[in-house]
Parts: C-alpha cells; structure tokens; sequence
C-alpha cells in the first residue's frame, strides 16, 4: 500500500532548511566580521610595537655610547686613583653602574617587545586564515542555497508526484545535516578556537 505524502509538509521541511542555511551564514558572517576588526586592531598595535623597537634600538644605541664612556672614565679613574677625591670616585663607579643598569633594562624592553611583535605577526597571520576560511564558507553557502532553490524551483515546476518531492526533501535534509555537521567542524576548529 503506497504512503500518502503531505506536500506542503515537506515544502515547510525545504523552507526551514533554507532558513538554517542563511542564519549560518549570517553567522559566519558575523564571525567574519569580528575577525576583520580584530585583524585591523592587531595590525595596529603590531605597528605601535614596531615604532617601539625602533625606539628601544635607538636607545640602546646610545645608553651602551655612554656606558663605554663611563668605563673608560672609571678605567681612568681606578688607574690613577691617587690623583682623584673620594666623591670623584664614587661618582665614576656610581655613573658606569648606573648607565649599566639602564642598558639591560633597555635590552629586556627591547626583547619584550620583539617577543610581543613576533606574537603579533603570528596571530595575524591565524586571524587572516580564519577571514579567508569564512568568507570560503560563505560563498559556498551561497553557492549551495542558490543551488537547492533553482533546483527546488525545477522540480516544482517537473513534479507529478509526490514520491518525486519526497527523494528531494530528504537528500535536502541529508546535505543540511552534512552541511550542518561541516560547518560545526569548521567553525569548531576556527572562528571558535580563536574565540
């Protein structure tokens, strides 16, 4: 004995599947866009780091002037003790060790910041993966849905029976669910992680 199938039901089953389709994509989207500011205030920061760099090499460059200076300044002075006060002395050693101190406070900033900068660039690159991977998937969804309607549309127009409509609804759900599972993988493994 034949089934007798409810044809508006399964044009309510296409319809809700096309439903799901757009707010995923809208979700990638959202995700997308997220990425991109993300992306946009990275790159700042990553050039703030930069011109921090470039400040902290400058500088070095010159605390480590001044510190040979003040060595061969202490040199001087520990060779011809005799000839120079007490307070002349101390303000040698005080000066080198001071100028000393400086240069590795400056050289642990220096390499703060590169470690930072290098961080930056690789999380850049990460966000810059995960844009590319949404703006894929939202074009093949765009692909796909533009596909199930015409094709949707077709059959309509070619369907006698309901056996037909039938077969297409359930490979619909079937790709829905495989869409469906593909895009939890993807977005599991991208735009979520980063998150």
């Amino acid at each position: 004995m034949a089934k007798k199938f409810d044809v508006k039901a399964l044009d309510s089953i296409f319809d809700e599947v096309m439903e799901k389709m757009e707010r995923s994509k809208q979700d990638i989207f959202v995700i997308s866009e997220q990425s991109r500011q993300s992306y946009e205030d990275m790159k700042n920061e990553l050039e703030e780091v930069r011109t921090n760099i470039a400040r902290a090499i400058k500088t070095g460059d010159l605390l480590e002037e001044k510190t040979r200076a003040a060595r061969r300044r202490l040199a001087e002075v520990s060779q011809f003790f005799n000839s120079f006060t007490e307070s002349q002395v101390r303000q040698a050693y005080e000066q080198a060790n001071e100028l000393q101190v400086k240069l590795s406070i400056n050289r642990s900033e220096e390499k703060q910041y590169r470690q930072k900068r290098d961080s930056l660039q690789r999380r850049l690159q990460s966000l810059l993966q995960t844009i590319e991977r949404a703006e894929y998937l939202v074009n093949r969804l765009n692909v796909t849905m533009n596909y199930l309607t015409s094709d949707h549309e077709k059959v309509d127009e070619a369907q006698d029976s309901v056996k037909l409509k039938q077969d297409y609804s359930l490979r619909i759900i079937e790709a829905q669910e495989e869409e469906r599972k593909r895009l939890s993988r993807e977005i599991h493994d991208g735009p979520a992680q980063m998150m």
